[in-house]
């Protein structure tokens, strides 16, 4: 077995994103544009309100999936095929845009904690202009795995013998949170092939022997198993990998295709009403 190493720590990017809310991007700036099969990371953890309240409204989608997943905080979703969900602590929302979706994200709340992640994953080629789906989970739908040196929630992918409540067969994601007490470690076997990276969000923690700096990602290069060892604080962190599509990735804001060319024809559907379609599952 080999040991994944850090090949890569990525910075978090202020950017503004909605209306005007203020998040911090890693996959997805100039310093890694997209980590295949991971199109954009975005973290947003703040206690003022100026920050979030403006929310997300309407905004279309077309050829990808988001995964959402909420730590502090209510948000609520609804868009073009009818659902609407809330988003409330420790729950997560998975979207395949597909062919396009017209959805909002829009906060229930005036003050207080807004902390949480959404995630962008690539389509392959086949799937893009497939139907659109929507899954709603509650924080009670995540198994969590726990032990005397760690707590592991398992939203999508399998652990410890739980798997969690999203199933992804195109690029079998796996995406854990994990929490560790101050100096323990945590080891952990991951499919050869895909990619992996670490978000280390709270405490301090290296990963093979190498300290992963605040408000970083670490890119994590080929092997088979990791480790990583919490700091004197504990360490509490997103641990996710997905098998690569292996694809061309052209993006315009929120439309990824494989073409420029498809990519004209999503700005040309949107600007004309026909983004949102009726198209055969899959």
């Amino acid at each position: 077995m080999s040991l994944r190493k850090i090949t890569q720590l990525v910075p978090a990017m202020e950017v503004t994103e909605g209306a005007g809310v203020h998040v911090y991007r890693t996959i997805g700036t100039p310093a890694r544009r997209n980590l295949d099969p991971f199109l954009m990371l975005d973290q947003f953890s703040t206690d003022n309100p100026d920050d979030y309240i403006a929310g997300f409204p309407e905004h279309p989608h077309r050829g990808f999936n988001t995964f959402t997943y909420m730590l502090d905080g209510h948000m609520q979703h609804a868009d073009s095929m009818g659902n609407r969900g809330d988003l409330e602590p420790g729950g997560a929302q998975w979207m395949k845009a597909g062919s396009g979706v017209i959805h909002s994200e829009m906060p229930q709340q005036i003050s207080g904690r807004m902390r949480g992640f959404q995630l962008w994953i690539n389509l392959p080629a086949a799937k893009k202009m497939t139907a659109p789906a929507y899954q709603d989970i509650r924080a009670a739908e995540i198994p969590e795995v726990t032990d005397d040196q760690s707590r592991v929630r398992v939203l999508v992918g399998t652990y410890g013998g739980k798997t969690g409540p999203v199933s992804d067969t195109d690029t079998r994601v796996e995406y854990l949170d994990v929490t560790l007490p101050p100096d323990q470690s945590f080891n952990h076997e991951t499919a050869p092939q895909h990619t992996v990276f670490i978000l280390l969000f709270e405490g301090t923690a290296a990963v093979a022997d190498t300290p992963v700096p605040a408000q970083h990602l670490a890119v994590l290069g080929k092997g088979d198993r990791l480790t990583l060892q919490a700091g004197e604080e504990g360490a509490r962190f997103l641990l996710v990998s997905g098998r690569p599509i292996g694809e061309p990735i052209v993006q315009y804001g929120p439309f990824v295709m494989n073409t420029r060319a498809e990519i004209e024809q999503a700005i040309a559907d949107y600007r004309d009403g026909r983004l949102v379609q009726d198209v055969s599952p899959g």
